[in-house]
């Protein structure tokens, strides 16, 4: 398993780049972060209810219900214009960071090259 700090930060980030594909619910979108990861990676349900939570808040998600048909009623959440924009960020930031990361822990390896 991936130590979870590592990507903590980056939960939100996540979440909205699987509601860029369809609009989704909860178990679904933890089941296919498990399959992506190869089960290396899953969020923890009240981690993941946070975050809708916060994402909600900051109008970058709208929830609604589904419908019945398929068994159990489930709220389903849709990304936002202002969610579109704020991944765009997001994405942007972490590129930035995972380059200077890279570069500092490359330093030692080019300091003997």
């Amino acid at each position: 398993m991936i130590d979870a700090d590592l990507i903590r930060g980056h939960t939100d980030t996540i979440i909205l780049a699987q509601l860029l594909l369809e609009d989704s619910y909860g178990y679904e979108i933890n089941k296919t972060i498990r399959f992506i990861t190869d089960e290396r990676y899953e969020l923890k349900e009240a981690t993941l209810y946070t975050a809708f939570k916060r994402l909600e808040d900051s109008g970058f998600v709208h929830s609604y219900w589904g419908s019945e048909e398929s068994g159990a009623r489930r709220k389903y959440y849709r990304i936002t214009p202002n969610g579109r924009a704020a991944y765009a960020e997001q994405v942007a930031s972490w590129k930035e960071a995972k380059d200077v990361i890279d570069k500092l822990l490359t330093m030692g390896e080019n300091a003997h090259a």
